[in-house]
């Protein structure tokens, strides 16, 4: 898990920005960055250098590794920092608070601001960002792919496709980006997967899923990687996120990967409420998103 730095803000110092911006700088050239390269990128002075990168070091914002050379490198850490306070200059924020979920690929946090929002921090390639570089649309095309490259590359595609789908798709509503960061509005409910729903809720947020699918499917969008761990039910309806993998509708496996979709919603109701959900024709729920024509998935029982 990586540390929410938002305690740290305060203690650092412009410069100990310069620094991080230039090891970020760096960092699109070479997986470590060169320690005599740091000054130029950084535009501080070698003795300067020096001093950031031990502060930084102290609070694990960088690291460093002996290969050939001297190479440091931005933790996560210090890639949240970096946006932390581009978000806080632009107003976007003004504190971060509790943890609201934590998974391999993403960190999200409440945000203190003029309504609730949420902060969501992409994580891709923590572990390794090469086998997500071998699945991920957005970083298959470049040879140099490092896990900041790929955690921004997700965000800035996660917040690409939130703002064409809102409003018309039930998604959390963007409001600023930056880096690998996103802050959108806060959303109500629990995920569908912990939702308590008796028989007749549970074939109403069945229809309530496949429609939106339909309604993003429309709006130009398959989302590719739909579960219950990426629906919040709540008394006001559903809200569908984690948008990053979304295919365009004219991409090549854009039926396949829909179907897959519907099959992956319809499997969960049918495993958690066998009783109410009727039998389903996944590709005939399939067909019928493709041609705009989903209603209910009553119209196959």
């Amino acid at each position: 898990m990586v540390r929410n730095v938002a305690g740290l803000m305060t203690e650092l110092e412009p410069e100990d920005f310069y620094l991080l911006s230039g090891v970020e700088q760096g960092m699109r050239f070479s997986e470590w960055v060169n320690r005599k390269k740091l000054p130029d990128y950084a535009d501080l002075t070698p003795e300067n250098v020096d001093y950031r990168l031990d502060r930084c070091m102290r609070r694990d914002l960088v690291q460093r590794k002996t290969i050939q050379y001297e190479g440091y490198q931005l933790t996560f850490e210090g890639y949240d920092a970096l946006a932390l306070r581009t978000f806080s200059q632009r107003d976007s924020i003004e504190g971060v608070g509790a943890p609201l979920g934590v998974g391999k690929e993403c960190d999200v946090y409440e945000v203190q601001s003029y309504k609730p929002l949420a902060l969501k921090f992409h994580r891709e390639g923590f572990t390794d960002f090469r086998e997500v570089n071998k699945e991920r649309e957005y970083t298959a095309d470049h040879h140099h792919v490092s896990w900041l490259y790929t955690a921004r590359k997700a965000a800035e595609r996660e917040h690409e496709i939130l703002t064409e789908l809102y409003p018309d798709v039930s998604v959390p509503r963007p409001v600023d980006h930056n880096r690998h960061a996103i802050v959108m509005e806060k959303f109500a409910g629990v995920e569908l997967g912990r939702a308590k729903l008796d028989p007749e809720q549970a074939v109403g947020v069945l229809d309530l899923v496949l429609r939106e699918l339909s309604k993003a499917y429309e709006a130009g969008y398959v989302h590719a990687d739909m579960s219950e761990y990426n629906v919040a039910v709540s008394s006001e309806g559903i809200t569908v996120f984690d948008w990053p993998q979304a295919v365009a509708t004219d991409h090549d496996n854009a039926r396949e990967l829909l179907e897959r979709d519907v099959r992956n919603v319809v499997d969960f109701f049918r495993r958690k409420h066998p009783r109410p959900i009727p039998e389903v024709d996944v590709e005939g729920v399939t067909d019928r998103i493709v041609g705009g024509s989903f209603e209910s998935v009553r119209d196959d029982a």
